[in-house]
């Protein structure tokens, strides 16, 4: 099973990263292949809360169904994907550190299909997409408001 893991930086506090990230409706904000995303189960974002998702590979697109197993505030999520060519686990902890808050994103893919076959390349791919993603989150949210003040 592949194991892809990146970790960043973010100018921001722990709370606001992790609401923004939690919130997988902000996804097509950070995400250059995400179309759309929704959540489709009821309440606020907690554990069990399911997130539907359009993303665009090659220009074919594609339905992602994705749901949080584990809703730890502010420090950790745990997510998995419930329909997709591809399995995900995906842990993601925040980090308040010096300057902001330390991310850190690790997945654990399991292809099926003719994934499978080519797991390797899919795990390179993968890992490109999340290095331009921690890219676009930080620039996202260090862009949005004021710089930290500290206290």
């Amino acid at each position: 099973m592949p194991h892809i893991e990146r970790e960043i930086v973010i100018n921001r506090p722990v709370d606001e990263v992790f609401d923004f990230l939690a919130d997988g409706r902000n996804e097509p904000q950070y995400n250059p292949n995400m179309l759309r995303a929704e959540q489709t189960s009821a309440g606020p974002v907690g554990p069990g809360t399911q997130f539907r998702t359009e993303v665009t590979n090659n220009s074919r697109s594609m339905e992602m169904i994705y749901e949080f197993t584990v809703y730890e505030r502010p420090q950790r999520l745990v997510g998995r994907t419930i329909k997709g060519p591809i399995d995900v686990q995906s842990t993601e902890t925040f980090d308040s550190v010096p300057g902001g808050t330390h991310f850190r994103w690790v997945m654990e893919l399991e292809a099926r299909g003719i994934f499978k076959l080519m797991s390797p390349l899919v795990a390179r791919r993968m890992g490109r997409n999340l290095d331009t993603l921690l890219a676009n989150i930080k620039r996202l949210l260090e862009a949005l408001q004021t710089p930290l003040s500290h206290s």
